[in-house]
C-alpha cells in the first residue's frame, strides 16, 4: 500500500511539474518578444520571385515597423520548406512548438501551405499564406486563423480565361503542374473559358520542375487548341514558354498563355518570346510612384524589383504588426480580429479588406507585355491595361464553400 501510494504521490508530482512546465511556457511565450517566420521556396522552381526576397520583404517591414512593438522586440526566423508539406508541417510545428512563432508568412507551394495552415489552426497561430495561389485556402480549406494575402486561382483563371476568350481565342488545351495549385489553376480557367462560349479540348499533367516539355507540348500541338494554357508557375512557366516557341507552337497558329506570370519570369524570357502576353497580378513595380518608391529601396538591397509576391509579403507583415500594436495584444483571436477589422493601405492596397473567409479583397489588373520597342530599360517589361475592381476579381462570398461563412449565415 506505501509502495502505490509513493508510486501515485511520484506520478502527481510528475504531472504536476508538467503543468507549472507548460504555463510557464505559455507565459514566456505570451510576453517573449513578437515572431515572424518566412517559410517558403529558397532554392527551387519559385525562389526567384518569392524565397530571399519575401525574407528581405519581412525585415524591412519590422525596420519600417520601428523594431518593436508593445514594447517587446519584433523577431524573425526563416526556412526553406523544398515544395514539400510534409518538410513545412515539421517546421512549422517546430516553430510553433518549441520557438514561439507567432506567424508564418509565405507558405510556399499551394499543397504545402494547405497543411501548413491546417497545422496552425490546431496550434491557435496565424498563417499569411502570399506566396501559394489555391483559392481552397479561403474555400473548403478555410482557417480561421489564416489569411490568403495576394493572388488565387479563382482570380488568375477568371482574368486570363477573360481577356483571351474575349480576342477570339476560345478553344483551350492545358499543360498543368501534377500538384494542388495547377490543377486548381486549370478548373479555374476552364469554368471560364466554358462560361464564356468556349470549349475545352483536353489536358495534360507535367511533373513540378520539369526541364523537358517536349511531349506535353507534342499533346497540345495535336489538339489543334488555339489556347495552349500554362497552369504552372516559375521555373515551369519559363520552360514551357521558351520550349513553346522553339516547337514553333505561335507559328503555327495557337497561341501560348501564361496563367500565372510575374515580372521575373518576363525577364527571364525577354519581351520578344513574350510578345502579347497578357495576365492577372496585383502588383506591378512601376506601376505609380508609391510603387516605385518602395521598388527602388528593395532593388538596392535585392538586386531586381519586387515581384507581386515579394511585395505581398510586406504588406501582409506590416498589417499584422499595425493590427498586433491596435489589439494591444500578440493573442491570436484579438490579432485576427483587428487585422480584419483594419483597413488594408500601403502602396499596393488601397482600403483592402479582410473576408470573413480569409480572402484580401484588393485591386487586381490585367497587365501585357510591352513591345521591345517600348522599352526603355532592363526591368520596363509591363503595362496595366485594365483595373479589375476587387469584387469581380474574386469569388463572391456567397459562392463560398468556407464552413466559417457557412456557419454565419
Amino acid at each position: 500500500m506505501a509502495r502505490r501510494f509513493a508510486f501515485i504521490t511520484t506520478v502527481l508530482s510528475a504531472l504536476a511539474c508538467l503543468a507549472a512546465s507548460s504555463h510557464a511556457s505559455w507565459a514566456q511565450d505570451a510576453n517573449g518578444p513578437v515572431k515572424l517566420a518566412v517559410l517558403d521556396d529558397m532554392s527551387g522552381p519559385y525562389a526567384e520571385n518569392s524565397g530571399q526576397g519575401n525574407v528581405l520583404a519581412v525585415r524591412m517591414a519590422i525596420q519600417d515597423f520601428g523594431g518593436s512593438v508593445l514594447g517587446k522586440p519584433i523577431e524573425m526566423t526563416s526556412a526553406d520548406l523544398q515544395n514539400k508539406a510534409d518538410i513545412g508541417m515539421n517546421i512549422a510545428r517546430k516553430w510553433f512548438d518549441v520557438e514561439g512563432v507567432d506567424a508564418i508568412i509565405g507558405m510556399g507551394s499551394s499543397a504545402a501551405a494547405l497543411a501548413v495552415q491546417k497545422l496552425a489552426a490546431e496550434k491557435n497561430k496565424i498563417t499569411l499564406a502570399t506566396t501559394p495561389a489555391t483559392a481552397e485556402l479561403t474555400g473548403k480549406a478555410c482557417s480561421p486563423t489564416g489569411v490568403h494575402w495576394v493572388y488565387d486561382t479563382y482570380a488568375l483563371g477568371k482574368g486570363a480565361a477573360s481577356a483571351v476568350v474575349a480576342q477570339g481565342g476560345k478553344s483551350w488545351y492545358f499543360i498543368t503542374a501534377d500538384y494542388a495549385f495547377g490543377q486548381a489553376l486549370e478548373a479555374s480557367a476552364a469554368s471560364f473559358v466554358k462560361a464564356l462560349g468556349g470549349t475545352v479540348l483536353g489536358a495534360v499533367r507535367h511533373p513540378l520542375n520539369t526541364s523537358d516539355f517536349s511531349s506535353f507540348l507534342l499533346q497540345a500541338q495535336s489538339s489543334h487548341a488555339q489556347i495552349v494554357g500554362l497552369a504552372n508557375a516559375g521555373n515551369d512557366t519559363i520552360t514551357a514558354l521558351k520550349q513553346g516557341a522553339e516547337f514553333g507552337i505561335q507559328q503555327n497558329g495557337q497561341k501560348l498563355v501564361g496563367l500565372l506570370m510575374q515580372v521575373t519570369e518576363i525577364h527571364s524570357l525577354g519581351l520578344k518570346a513574350s510578345k502579347d502576353l497578357q495576365f492577372v497580378e496585383a502588383f506591378y513595380w512601376d506601376q505609380n510612384d508609391e510603387t516605385r518608391e518602395f521598388s527602388k529601396r528593395f532593388w538596392k538591397e535585392y538586386g531586381q524589383p519586387p515581384t507581386q509576391v515579394q511585395a505581398g509579403t510586406y504588406s501582409a507583415a506590416m498589417h499584422y504588426l499595425k493590427s498586433v500594436k491596435a489589439a494591444g495584444t500578440k493573442d491570436t483571436k484579438t490579432v485576427m480580429a483587428k487585422m480584419k477589422e483594419l483597413p488594408i493601405n500601403d502602396f499596393m492596397t488601397k482600403n483592402g479588406t479582410i473576408r470573413a473567409d480569409g480572402r484580401v479583397i484588393r485591386n487586381m489588373y490585367l497587365l501585357a507585355t510591352k513591345d521591345p520597342s517600348e522599352s526603355k530599360s532592363e526591368w520596363d517589361l509591363m503595362k496595366v491595361v485594365a483595373t479589375i475592381p476587387g469584387k469581380d476579381a474574386f469569388k463572391p462570398l456567397t459562392d463560398s464553400e468556407c464552413p466559417l461563412v457557412q456557419r454565419k449565415e
